[in-house]
């Protein structure tokens, strides 16, 4: 089985080499961008994608929609730092079949790469939950705001120009970007933006 790791942290990737060392019948590559990643994807071709989100450049949200449009059937787990189940549902919500947060134990690694090789999704129990109790309250997706505010961003205005547009205060597009971050999976204004440019050519 060949399993492809896409990280930007080298600590992580070792990390993750780790636990499948004992796994003679997983065979294990890494890429570090996202670009790399959808490449490598179909060029080894791999069985199983551990694909972060917070990625530089092309985020693994973006990653996981370009590997599930040419391959639908693509057995992908995404991770995180961030155990936000918002994040979790976007992951899920674009093709990939398992969701980890780099802080879960060694062996759920495990059990999701088993779980994907027999053809089956992965959420831990606790996530799970998360995710329904989430999609209970109708939240994950964006609110009319959130959504202009990317529009904004999109085509290139800063958030003081967005704020002027929509005749909010500065403070309250700040807020509003912070919590599109944290839905979107974004760790700074500059991914945000990307991850808007990215939503726009879709």
């Amino acid at each position: 089985m060949r399993l492809l790791i896409v990280d930007d942290h080298p600590v992580v990737v070792t990390g993750c080499r780790a636990i499948f060392a004992d796994r003679a019948e997983v065979e294990t590559f890494d890429v570090r961008d996202g670009e790399a990643g959808v490449s490598a994807f179909f060029a080894l071709p791999a069985d199983i994608a551990m694909i972060d989100i917070n990625l530089p450049a092309v985020s693994g949200f973006e990653v996981i929609r370009r590997i599930v449009a040419r391959a639908p059937q693509a057995r992908l787990i995404a991770f995180s730092m961030n155990a936000d189940p918002s994040i979790a549902a976007r992951a899920i919500e674009l093709g990939a079949r398992a969701f980890l947060t780099k802080s879960d134990p060694p062996e759920r690694f495990l059990e999701a790469v088993d779980a994907l090789a027999a053809g089956e999704t992965y959420l831990t129990p606790g996530m799970a939950r998360e995710i329904a109790f989430l999609n209970g309250r109708g939240q994950g997706a964006l609110t009319a705001r959130e959504s202009a505010i990317l529009n904004g961003l999109a085509r290139g205005m800063s958030l003081a120009d967005i704020a002027a547009d929509l005749g909010v205060s500065y403070k309250t597009v700040a807020t509003n970007s912070s919590v599109l971050k944290t839905k979107l999976g974004a760790r700074t204004t500059q991914d945000l933006v990307r991850l808007a440019v990215e939503k726009q050519r879709r």
